[in-house]
């Protein structure tokens, strides 16, 4: 595995960068048509498809994915109904964040744009470094970044969508990654800690990100590991370890 140790001189030249089964009832199959028939209205498939390097969508606006001015008709639950709906449908990553949520985590993206995320794996972990590009979280595994420097391409992207944020005070949030690295368990994972660290009430969990962007001399990786570990995000990635949850 990669050390972080290696990683912290090199930071400072680094600042820019399931499907619910509908069933086979007849009533199961005839909503299922249904969906399908109305999925064209509010989603603008086939659109947004020009991929810069590493197979991901350059300039992936909300417009090429969503009818915007259709589901502004909508109130802020129809809209989260109608993302949620489609893209469970879909092996990727995806949420609507509240308003509120997401302007911490904006504001705090500002001031901290980096930071070094834990991803366990049967033994120890695997390191990513996720960087924000605008309202983008870049995604890059740390022995990639030591091997490739800055030409480390992404390995997960999570894009984020605030143009609903102030009339229906949501913003939506999609992904896309390569599935030669990571599954969508693991991207989860990764976007789960997005929000532990940056959205956390508890100073001492954000102190983390604070350190690791201005005082990086002081910063130690194992703290990361003992957030997640204590916040038990990641527990499905380790095998033979059962979640709590029933």
């Amino acid at each position: 595995r990669s050390s972080p140790d290696v990683f912290e001189s090199r930071m400072e030249k680094r600042n820019e960068v399931k499907k619910q089964p509908v069933g086979y009832s007849n009533q199961g199959e005839f909503i299922r048509c249904m969906e399908e028939k109305a999925r064209p209205i509010f989603f603008a498939e086939g659109l947004g498809t020009k991929t810069s390097k590493g197979g991901f969508t350059k300039d992936k606006t909300l417009d090429s994915i969503l009818n915007v001015e259709m589901v502004k008709e909508k109130s802020a639950e129809e809209i989260k109904q109608i993302w949620n709906q489609y893209f469970s449908a879909k092996d990727t990553v995806y949420a609507v964040i509240p308003a509120d949520k997401f302007d911490l985590i904006w504001k705090r993206a500002q001031k901290c744009p980096s930071f070094l995320y834990a991803l366990p794996r049967k033994e120890g972990y695997e390191f990513f470094v996720g960087q924000w590009s605008g309202t983008e979280l870049h995604f890059t595994s740390l022995i990639n970044i030591q091997t490739q420097g800055e030409t480390a391409p992404s390995q997960l992207v999570l894009y984020h969508y605030p143009e609903l944020q102030k009339e229906k005070g949501i913003v939506l949030m999609t992904a896309e990654m390569d599935s030669k690295f990571l599954v969508v368990r693991e991207a989860q994972c990764l976007a789960n800690q997005v929000q532990l660290f940056y959205a956390t009430d508890h100073s001492k969990t954000y102190a983390l990100v604070e350190t690791f962007n201005h005082r990086s001399s002081e910063f130690k990786y194992m703290s990361v590991i003992a957030e997640l570990e204590q916040s038990g995000l990641g527990r499905e990635l380790r095998p033979g370890q059962v979640s709590d949850k029933s």
